[in-house]
């Protein structure tokens, strides 16, 4: 799927790739049955096939203004039979305030219409969890974000909602921070072993460590808990647009940048590329796991890694990543596969509540992963073991 960002409303916009992985939720044909879609799709086909698909051999030039025209009455819904790839506008970090205002929607109004004019089919935008549960534990404020919604709907586009359960800023395109909630925060002040770890014991705020994905550590909830609430409050917030068919994709939040991995390159702690990173499990809750997971196997002598270098180094430079290094190992095996499978885990709990939770909704649920590159060709594949571990 393509899609565009803004940096700021009427500002130049950049092209980029789709970058979700998704999963169907169990829903209703958007025309209602599969033989409504069959009978569409005839009915379509039986008119010029270029209607749809212009020849591989064509360019530009040589699609004509009807054909345009053609394209421009179908509806969303039959766009998508014919295999059309939509475009969404990704807008601003804080199109709603970290204050949770929407500021200016006069002019929020002008650029959407703009928007639609151009012929684009939608906007995404981040649903942030730093600003929606702010003010404490379940005190949710979806009043400007119902706002904004309702005049993305005024103007005739659809929505993609972005679960945000990170902080924003500290990643590549952040020009602003917000924060996860403060009574997070808070919570972390007292015990800073929510956070991921590395091994120098250098705290990440970004995003909740996986050790406590099931520990109620927060006022009683677990962090999966917290997650599932806050899906469950804009389900039942924001039914009218779910029944409305504006919103027709929800990417989960599954951990930094939204991404499914570990926060191993953080610029805040001094990485720059293309260095290795660092392993990101040495909170005492991910320890704990780990020692129990080792002892399980018959190994209580076996700790987490202590030779995987340091953010800047290369590979050869360890330990553990050089030629026939520890990573070759049991230990180090059984190692990789533990950490890998931490956070398939995790995305798995989070998208399987996510799935209960919007049940029967015309939409799809999306997650992200990371697209990281360096030291690719490595065969140690470095990037998939130590950065978000999934090849």
């Amino acid at each position: 799927m393509a899609s565009t960002t803004l940096g700021t409303l009427g500002a130049k916009t950049k092209l980029h790739h789709g970058r979700h992985l998704c999963r169907d939720v169990p829903f209703q044909n958007l025309l209602g049955s599969a033989e409504a879609t069959n009978k569409a799709w005839r009915e379509r086909s039986n008119q010029s096939a270029s209607t749809f698909i212009t020849s591989p051999r064509a360019v530009a030039s040589e699609i004509s203004t009807t054909q345009r025209q053609d394209a421009s009455t179908l509806t969303y819904n039959e766009k998508m039979l014919a295999n059309y790839v939509p475009i969404f506008v990704m807008l601003p970090l804080v199109v709603v305030t970290i204050d949770n205002v929407l500021e200016d929607k006069d002019t929020l109004m002008k650029q959407l219409k703009k928007l639609k004019e151009a012929g684009v089919d939608g906007v995404m935008v981040d649903v942030w969890w730093g600003i929606i549960e702010s003010k404490g534990p379940k005190q949710y404020d979806w009043s400007a974000y119902r706002s904004m919604f309702q005049a993305v709907q005024e103007c005739g586009l659809k929505l993609q909602a972005i679960m945000s359960f990170h902080q924003c800023g500290g990643n590549v395109g952040d020009i602003v921070t917000i924060p996860i909630p403060h009574w997070v925060l808070d919570i972390g002040e007292l015990n800073p072993d929510i956070f991921y770890t590395n091994l120098k014991g250098n705290r990440n705020q970004e995003y909740l460590t996986l050790g406590v994905d099931n520990l109620p550590l927060f006022n009683g909830r677990t962090a999966v808990e917290i997650y599932r609430d806050y899906l469950k409050s804009f389900r039942e917030n924001m039914s009218d647009f779910l029944e409305s068919g504006l919103i027709i994709d929800i990417e989960v939040g599954l951990g930094p940048a939204g991404e499914l991995r570990y926060p191993s390159y953080p610029e805040t702690q001094g990485w720059a590329f293309p260095g290795i990173g660092e392993f990101q499990c040495y909170d005492k809750y991910l320890k704990a796991e780990f020692k129990e997971a080792a002892t399980n196997a018959g190994h209580p002598e076996w700790d987490l890694p202590d030779n995987a270098g340091e953010y800047n180094d290369t590979p050869e430079s360890t330990e553990f990543f050089k030629s026939k290094g520890t990573y070759l190992t049991e230990k180090g095996k059984f190692f990789l596969t533990w950490y890998s499978k931490k956070l398939l885990t995790h995305g798995d709990q989070i998208l399987d509540e996510a799935n209960k939770i919007f049940l029967g909704c015309k939409l799809k649920l999306a997650a992200k992963v990371s697209g990281i590159h360096w030291w690719y060709k490595l065969i140690v594949m470095l990037r998939s073991l130590l950065q978000d571990t999934i090849i």
